[in-house]
């Protein structure tokens, strides 16, 4: 990979550029992959897995070398207040996506406890909860 700068109608290699980054192969001795995303799926939280959801993204966290990847977490969980376990975290979890956020909207409304709504409505206001089909487009950021 060779950085080329487009000066008018020409463009040049500058060549000496960019040797440290490891994105250009050039630089590589050995050739070795980017880790881009974490997802962590869990087809139910109970308290002790979304513990083990945290977990795996704090030792992501302290053993990379380079930049973090995305973090993210995975869940098909229809009680929004376990949600919140894992949503509401301290950082270590960039968001966390359901499987079935409109359904679940719908069914939190028709059950009507009130506790279980505002728990929802505030995951998804302040971005901590997004549907699952928000994911590859957040990834790609």
């Amino acid at each position: 990979m060779s950085i080329t700068v487009a000066c008018y109608t020409k463009s040049f290699v500058l060549e000496g550029a960019a040797q440290l980054t490891p994105i250009r192969q050039a630089n590589l001795v050995r050739q070795h992959s980017i880790l881009h995303a974490s997802i962590s799926y869990k087809w139910t939280l109970r308290s002790d897995r979304s513990q083990i959801a945290r977990t795996e993204a704090l030792n992501l966290i302290r053993h990379r070398k380079g930049r973090v990847p995305h973090i993210v977490a995975v869940t098909a969980e229809p009680l929004p207040t376990r949600l919140a376990a894992l949503a509401l975290g301290t950082g270590d979890i960039d968001c966390v996506y359901h499987v079935a956020l409109p359904e679940l909207t719908k069914a939190v409304e028709q059950v009507e406890n009130e506790d279980q709504a505002d728990m929802l409505q505030m995951l998804v206001n302040g971005r901590r909860l997004r549907d699952i089909s928000d994911l590859p487009l957040d990834l790609a950021i």
